[in-house]
Parts: structure tokens; sequence; C-alpha cells
């Protein structure tokens, strides 16, 4: 059985992993835009607030400057894109490639060369999270609450700190009904008429360009907001932790819209936020596992993704199997009602 610490941790994670989902949904669901940026613009928005965290600046600007960050990476993408007429494919592969050495040298500035640097620790650094836990360790909060999951649920170990998933819960739903709102705005219907159908979107004399450029600035804006939390959370930023989150993005949003459907756009982003949330907690249930150690999170989390593709269709294709027996079984039926009718005529 999982420590009620480690599924904490995973929930706390899924939670702030779940920003950087809402930006890949952004992409490949709502633009219909294969943008492999997220790789890159994750560890932008890790390495910039990093950066200024390290130089003295307050942890909220370096955050705000971090989407900033993120929001030009996804911008320059959709240029490429639009402007360049490369392939959408291509395009984010390479803003991937150029993000790698852009991010070394943000971290480099850090150092009195500016030379490349692959990380930045933050252990004596104030974050975020650490401001806001202070706060709630005053009040008094932190060991109510602990005694609470120790004494009344009958867990042996329990964090210590609490305040960190009430400020990534706040920012996170706070996120999530923004873009709820920003996607039935006039803007948010033509960005969402551009992915399902450009031509038509076109034919209103709408600028799609500009529309994939918006779409893809707002994604990565919010891939690079996730990368400047996880950074703060974990106490450091490094190059390479950006890698595979375009497919943990994906695995969050399948998981999501698997389980709790699509129907609306509210249930739509809820869905994605649950699933991020889910993942993390099959993640660490992966890791209790005694043959497999962190190592092998990238072999879970493909195994993760592909199931979340593989299984629905399975069930769907059997619920498709019962309709047409089904539908099969009222046709002989009423065969035999009309030849019963005839004979009780004749």
């Amino acid at each position: 059985m999982i420590p009620f610490t480690a599924l904490f941790g995973s929930v706390e994670q899924g939670i702030i992993y779940a920003i950087m989902a809402l930006g890949v949904y952004l992409t490949f669901r709502v633009l219909d835009f294969p943008d492999l940026t997220v790789d890159g613009s994750f560890v932008t928005g890790a390495a910039t607030a990093a950066m200024m965290i390290a130089f003295g600046y307050h942890p909220i600007l370096a955050t705000l400057t971090a989407v900033v960050a993120g929001f030009i990476a996804g911008c320059m993408t959709g240029l490429l894109h639009t402007k360049g007429n490369i392939n959408p494919l291509l395009s984010g592969i390479l803003m991937m490639i150029a993000l790698y050495s852009i991010n070394l040298r943000i971290m480099g500035l850090t150092s009195e060369d500016a030379i490349v640097r692959p990380s930045i620790p933050l252990l004596n650094e104030e974050t975020i999270f650490s401001q806001f836990q202070s706060f709630w360790s005053n009040l008094g909060i932190d060991d109510a609450l602990t005694s609470f999951v120790k004494d009344t649920l009958g867990f042996e170990t329990a964090p210590q700190t609490w305040g960190t998933i009430l400020v990534v819960l706040v920012i996170t739903i706070t996120i999530k009904m923004i873009a709820d709102w920003f996607l039935k705005t006039e803007v948010g219907l033509a960005i969402r008429a551009t992915g399902d159908n450009k031509r038509m979107i076109r034919s209103f004399s709408a600028n799609t360009d500009s529309l994939i450029v918006l779409g893809l600035g707002l994604s990565n804006a919010l891939v690079a907001f996730s990368g400047a939390l996880i950074a703060q959370y974990s106490k450091f930023s490094d190059v390479n932790m950006g890698i595979g989150m375009i497919v943990i993005g994906l695995a969050s949003v399948i998981i999501g819209e698997a389980i709790f459907g699509t129907k609306t756009i509210f249930r739509t982003t809820l869905a994605i936020v649950m699933g991020a949330i889910i993942y993390r907690i099959i993640y660490a249930l992966a890791l209790q596992v005694d043959w497999l150690d962190t190592g092998d999170m990238k072999l879970i989390t493909a195994i993760i993704v592909i199931l979340a593709l593989v299984v629905p269709q399975i069930i769907n294709k059997q619920r498709e199997k019962k309709r047409k027996e089904k539908r099969r079984l009222e046709r002989l039926a009423e065969q035999r009602l009309g030849m019963q009718g005839g004979n009780d005529l004749a």
C-alpha cells in the first residue's frame, strides 16, 4: 500500500502538472496542433523563475516572467508554422531544440561568467510555497491536520506541511476557470473553430494565422507556468527536467477524457485536472512495485499512455458489439411478431 505521505505528494505534483496538461489540451485537442515545444518551454519556465529567484526577485514576479517567456516561445513556434510554412510537428521540434540551448544560457546568467549551466539549486531561496507555508504554519493549522490524519484516519505517517497543496489547488482551479471562460469568448470560439475546420473559419474573414500563434502562445505560457511552479516545489531547476513532458501531458488528457468524458468545456477541463492527478497516483503506485525503480519512469509513462489509448477502444468495441447484438435480437423479435400476426390473420 502506498504511504500517505507519498500519496499526498503525488496529489500535490498532479495538481501542478494539471496546469501543463491544460496547455497541452489547448494545442492537441482545441487547435489540433501537435506541439512538441512543451518539452522545451516547461524548462524555460523553470529556468526563468529559478534564475530570477536566485537574483533575489520576488517569487511571484519570477513566476509571471516565466509565463511571459513561455508565451514568447509558443508564439515563435506559431510563427515558424504560419509565416515560415514549416510543418507543425517540425516547427515544434525545431523550437524545442533551440530552447535547450536558450535554457542553458538562462540558467548560466546566475554564474559570474554567464556561461552555460545545467541546473540552479533553490534550497535556501524563498519561493511561493515557502512564503505561503510560513503563514499557514503560524496559524497552527499544520499541526491540527497532521494530528487528524494520524489519530482519526489511522495513518502512521503524515506530511508536516499542508500549505502547498492549498496554494496549488487555488492556482490550478483559478486557471481552470479562466480557461473555461476564455474558450467561450469570441476569440476562444474562433480558436476552437480553427482547430475544427480552418477553411470554414477563414470564410468568416478570421485570421487563422494569428489565432494559431495566440493559441500556441497561451498553451506554452501555461506549460511554462507549471514549470516555474515545479522548480519552486522541487527547489531546483534542471535542463533535462522537461524531457517527456509532452507524453505526461497527453497521458493526463487521455486518462481524464476516458474516465470523466468531454461533453462540456467545464467537464473537459475538470477531467484534465483529474487526469493529471490520477496519472501521478498511478505512477506512485507503480514505483511501489519491487522490481521497478525511478529509472523506469519513462517506461511506466509509456505503458500508462498505451493503456489509456487502448483500453477505451476495447471498451467501445465491446459496447458496440453489445448494441449490434441487441439490435439483431430486436429485429428477430419483430420478425417473429410479424409472422405470428400473419398466421393469426390466415
